[in-house]
């Protein structure tokens, strides 16, 4: 090995200075004659065994004023694996180790090689920290800088996170495509990203998350999980960026979509046995500035609750709507934003009517969960089969009652108003604020509302609120502004609860959810006013004289029943 810059003299000083070799030995390697008149005195050294390659690469950093690292397992961010083209640094023999306040620290083997130096300057825009190690070890981190060190960095993730769910190969994929297809598909087979993957499932399973959301950031990939309608992030989970397309190749695997295309939405579903119990996944992956981002929506097949008398729905609630889905035919419009809980409620209710005389049909995107005897049909655009299609096939399989997951356009609204009209019980969900709502929007999507008066039997609107916890609650005198709205609603509530915060629910005060709704009942008079006039304000109007609650009211409610908190109600309704 020959040391470049590294003169005779300047080698001999820093041997006796350091104290690297012994005075004798260093003596031993002087005295010897070389064995031709182009040996340096470093290649006799080492010829004669009084110097190692380590030994001589520390007497090159102290000459240079820099220090010397052995490249290691674990040494290093992997996120840096892409701060340089691999090529470049594998021909200059540098490393990226870390990056710390815009100062990128590397290793080098030759750290008098100036064009080199100059070059990392140019090329990363960063202040540079070098340190010396040797060729060989550079090059082997290199190859493993998206192998060994990400393993290592997964597995203690795995193993942290692992002492509170369980054994990560617990979690059983039922079905999904595994055959590989090229490197990145091979390299997401790989153990640590499998069991990564498996961990973070199993995690949210553990935690009652209703979705995983794993996002690719400039400097971090972030994972995170909608727990009780909230995102939180868990600070034990923080894989290095540059796993990060691994770890969509893997979910892309399991559900069966394309690893190749990331430029393109894509949409798929897998199902896992976490535990003995059958958990049905849904993963919709987008692409972003900074990569491909992952959303991965949980449905537990136990959870589903039964008929409508287990929604906790308040028993004026309960009372109308188990009305209302007793009748022959007509419109039951359920709304509310995305993850409020209408699909869970539309289940109960098809669960409440459902038996062996009556031919139950569903078209839904996706298919949620399985129900017992319902007929279920999954929307498949690609194959031409939308709402409005699936329900004309439906109305020829002579149904009794037909549940349509969302209607989102004019032609589904229409063919559903005429199924009502024709005898049939239809189900369906829509987007808007409050109940009352459904009315005009329905007029806005191009329905008549002499239709409309004539099919429309109820609309429930709801919300998910955050139970307060159990272990941590506390009561407590209503202040003035909580006081004053109590009595606005001619409600009297002497206390109202909150969470302290404690180790079961994670500080947060707040442990589950509980629904809070508004039934909007349409009788005679209200059937008169839409057909005339449809109108949110008439409308809003009337149903106030007829006693309607809206949704707020049945919060407070709850909020006097000790179940949530007044902020919570404000959070997700308008309170006056």
């Amino acid at each position: 090995m020959t040391v470049v810059g590294l003169s005779h003299n300047q080698l001999e000083r820093t041997l006796r200075e350091s104290g690297l070799v012994s005075p004798d030995e260093l003596q031993r390697g002087l005295d010897a004659a070389p064995a031709n008149d182009h040996e340096s005195l470093a290649d006799r050294l080492l010829r004669l065994g009084v110097l190692d390659e380590e030994t001589l690469l520390k007497v090159v950093a102290i000459q240079n004023g820099l220090p010397f690292v052995r490249i290691i397992p674990g040494l290093g961010d992997p996120g840096l694996s892409d701060v340089l083209d691999k090529d470049w640094a594998r021909t200059r023999t540098v490393l990226p180790l870390y990056r710390v306040h815009g100062e990128l620290t590397c290793a080098i083997a030759d750290p008098t090689d100036l064009f080199t130096i100059d070059a990392l300057r140019r090329l990363t825009g960063l202040k540079l920290r070098l340190v010396v190690a040797s060729a060989d070890e550079i090059s082997q981190g290199l190859s493993r800088s998206n192998d060994t060190m990400t393993d290592l960095m997964v597995d203690d993730m795995i193993r942290e996170v692992g002492d509170e769910v369980g054994e990560v190969d617990d979690l059983e994929l039922v079905e999904g495509k595994s055959d590989e297809i090229d490197a990145l598909e091979a390299k997401a087979g790989t153990s640590p990203v499998v069991r990564f993957v498996n961990a973070i499932i199993l995690k949210a399973i553990q935690d009652s998350a209703s979705d995983i959301h794993i996002e690719p950031d400039e400097h971090e990939l972030r994972v995170r999980f909608r727990i009780d309608g909230v995102l939180r992030q868990d600070d034990k989970i923080k894989p290095p960026l540059g796993l990060a397309p691994a770890i969509v190749s893997r979910i892309k695997i399991m559900s069966g979509l394309d690893i190749a295309e990331r430029r393109a939405p894509q949409d798929g579903r897998m199902r896992v046995n976490a535990s003995g119990r059958a958990i049905d996944l849904r993963v919709s992956i987008i692409p972003t500035d900074c990569g491909e981002k992952v959303v991965i929506r949980i449905l537990d097949r136990n959870s589903m609750m039964g008929d409508l008398t287990a929604l906790g729905l308040s028993p004026r609630i309960l009372e109308g709507l188990t009305h209302q889905v007793m009748q022959p035919n007509g419109v039951i419009l359920v709304t509310g934003p995305t993850g409020s809980g209408k699909t869970t409620t539309l289940y109960a209710a098809l669960a409440t009517i459902n038996s062996l005389d009556r031919n139950i049909c569903t078209v839904e995107d996706p298919t949620e969960y399985s129900l017992p005897i319902i007929n279920q049909m999954q929307v498949n655009e690609r194959a031409g089969l939308t709402f409005a299609s699936a329900l004309r096939a439906l109305l020829r399989q002579d149904p009794d009652v037909m549940m349509v997951g969302e209607i989102r356009d004019s032609e589904t609204a229409k063919i559903a108003i005429e199924a009502a009209l024709t005898g049939h019980l239809v189900f369906s969900t829509l987007h808007t604020n409050d109940a009352i709502a459904a009315i005009p929007r329905m007029v806005n999507m191009g329905v008549e509302s002499y239709l409309l008066a004539a099919a429309v039997n109820a609309v429930l609107a709801q919300r998910l609120v955050r139970r307060v916890c159990g272990n941590c609650k506390i009561e407590e005198a209503p202040d003035d502004r909580q006081r004053e709205v109590f009595e606005l609603n001619e409600l009297e509530v002497e206390s109202v609860v909150r969470g302290e915060g404690c180790k079961s629910c994670s500080g947060l005060g707040y442990a589950g959810r509980v629904g809070i709704h508004e039934l909007f009942q349409i009788d005679d008079a209200l059937r008169d006013v839409i057909t005339t006039d449809p109108s949110l304000s008439k409308l809003r109007r009337l149903a106030a004289e007829k006693g309607h609650k809206k949704l707020a009211y049945d919060g407070l409610v709850k909020v006097g029943q000790g179940l949530t908190t007044f902020d919570e109600v404000m959070r997700v309704a308008e309170i006056k």
